[in-house]
């Protein structure tokens, strides 16, 4: 039976996905057309999910949380975009269909993450324009504005890309794999509910559990997505399995082997799950959430 949190979550998501999206002149209309072909493509919607549950956790109005949801599945999609272009990942299929550049072409594809990109801060942008005769709604959005930026950019995503392209085929640590996991997936993660729980109004003490929270989840999840590359399907993973072989990336089973990845998942997980135990059922989305995750690891 579905999850009728996480159903609500996401189609709140699914039905305000292109709202935010800026209005584009006719002469440039391909550039909509492959932004939208790619946020409309499917996917679990985790992180925007994660935004809206860890705002109404916090006691904000879901409404007004759906914005910087949408904002940072923006990101999340330009980067995915941008992940399968030939100069890095090279993939050509994406969530079980062709990736943007084998529909629109290299350069459009890259500008349209581009504009995806931007189109994120606009989105958050504007909603902040309408809260200026409110000083206490507005250091909220901007305290919410300001983690998302940090977790996708060059101390979080884009340094975890760098690090993941400067690995490959060549040894790393576990120290570096975990770095990693920890900025180029889990960074985003972490703004997410963090996100989530500035727009909320969380004290210091929910914050901080939160936090504990979302980076074991996101590192539990990238291993998780490390063990499917192995042992999964292209129907399971909307993708072509063992690229990270191939590719000779840095991942927890080449490094570990894949029963100690599969005790590092368990391990994170039930970390992730023990942050919120306080909480009891009131939680029960986050605990339900990161055990299903981890069940793709398994």
């Amino acid at each position: 039976m579905p999850d009728l949190v996480q159903v609500k979550y996401k189609g709140l998501i699914e039905e305000h996905i292109l709202d935010f999206l800026p209005d584009i002149d006719h002469k440039s209309i391909t550039l909509y057309e492959a932004m939208k072909y790619s946020l409309t493509a499917g996917g679990k919607r985790i992180r925007p999910m994660l935004l809206l549950a860890a705002s109404e956790f916090a006691g904000g109005k879901l409404e007004e949380a759906i914005p910087y949801a949408c904002a940072i599945e923006y990101i999340h999609t330009y980067s995915l975009i941008h992940d399968d272009l030939p100069a890095m990942d090279d993939d050509q299929l994406r969530r079980g269909q062709p990736t943007n550049h084998i529909i629109y072409g290299e350069a459009m594809a890259i500008l349209a993450g581009d504009g995806l990109q931007s189109a994120a801060f606009e989105t958050m942008n504007k909603d902040m324009l309408l809260y200026f005769d409110d000083p206490g709604k507005l250091k909220k959005r901007i305290r919410a504005a300001h983690e998302i930026v940090k977790g996708s950019g060059c101390r979080g995503m884009v340094a975890g890309q760098v690090a993941d392209i400067e690995s490959e085929d060549r040894a790393c640590s576990g120290e570096m794999l975990d770095y990693i996991h920890l900025t180029k997936t889990a960074a985003l993660i972490v703004a997410a509910i963090r996100a989530g729980a500035q727009l909320g109004g969380a004290d210091a003490e929910l914050l901080n559990n939160l936090t504990t929270y979302a980076e074991n989840l996101g590192l539990a999840f990238q291993i998780a997505d490390d063990i499917l590359d192995v042992v999964g399907s292209e129907e399971e993973m909307g993708k072509k399995a063992g690229m990270d072989t191939v590719k000779k990336k840095s991942t927890y089973p080449a490094l570990y082997g894949l029963d100690a990845s599969r005790d590092k998942l368990m391990e994170l997980t039930d970390n992730a799950v023990a942050a919120l135990a306080s909480y009891y059922d009131n939680a029960e989305f986050f605990v339900k959430l990161a055990k299903d995750l981890s069940v793709r690891g398994k």
